[in-house]
């Protein structure tokens, strides 16, 4: 299966909170619900695409938890291919203090989780799919696990939060693989695959 991973985030890299005003408030966090105001069809129409795809799920503790809490507790809708794929396909969670998941379908991952993701990746199938996650895909990504990487920039700049990137980490290269959309709302997609290391070069006159 390929790995890959689902991101929004803002003009300055935060990921954090963008389903609701109290999603996630750690480290003081207070600007959450900044998602809603750009949805529209044209984005809902990508993630619906993505989801659709998906033959298992990988997710971290805190994403896990607030999906559980609300994919996992609303009635079907009848007509949400991600309601459907969430509440259908494996989920496993990666977790470094094992838990006890209510959630049907589920399997935690606490051990050796690299050995247990690449055997996952080794199987017959489409994509396993990390939505969210922050932490997780940094992880992910230093342990050269991730095969595409599809994020969804939104124009505005929230000036606090959690960000996709920390200020220091490994330096990756990533090769543009496709840009489907700019929705009507201004929101980017784009699809990015790791190339490896970036190439730096002295700019002579």
């Amino acid at each position: 299966m390929k790995l890959t991973t689902t991101t929004m985030v803002t003009l300055d890299g935060v990921m954090q909170g963008l389903g609701g005003s109290d999603e996630d408030r750690r480290g003081g966090f207070e600007r959450g619900g900044w998602v809603g105001p750009y949805n529209d069809e044209q984005g809902m129409a990508f993630l619906n695409e993505v989801y659709g795809r998906a033959d298992t799920f990988l997710l971290g503790r805190r994403t896990f938890e607030i999906f559980a809490a609300s994919w996992g507790t609303w009635p079907d809708p009848g007509d949400s291919p991600i309601w459907t794929a969430l509440n259908t396909r494996p989920k496993y969670v990666a977790t470094t203090t094992p838990f006890d998941p209510e959630w049907s379908d589920t399997t935690v991952l606490s051990g050796d989780v690299a050995a247990d993701i690449r055997e996952l990746k080794g199987q017959a199938g489409g994509e396993l799919e990390v939505h969210g996650s922050g932490v997780l895909i940094r992880w992910l990504l230093a342990n050269d696990l991730v095969d595409e990487i599809n994020l969804l920039t939104f124009p505005l700049v929230l000036g606090q939060g959690t960000r996709l990137f920390p200020d220091t980490g490994p330096d990756i290269a990533f090769e543009l693989v496709g840009s489907p959309a700019v929705t009507p709302r201004g929101v980017t997609i784009q699809v990015f695959r790791p190339t490896g290391r970036p190439r730096y070069e002295t700019a002579t006159p």
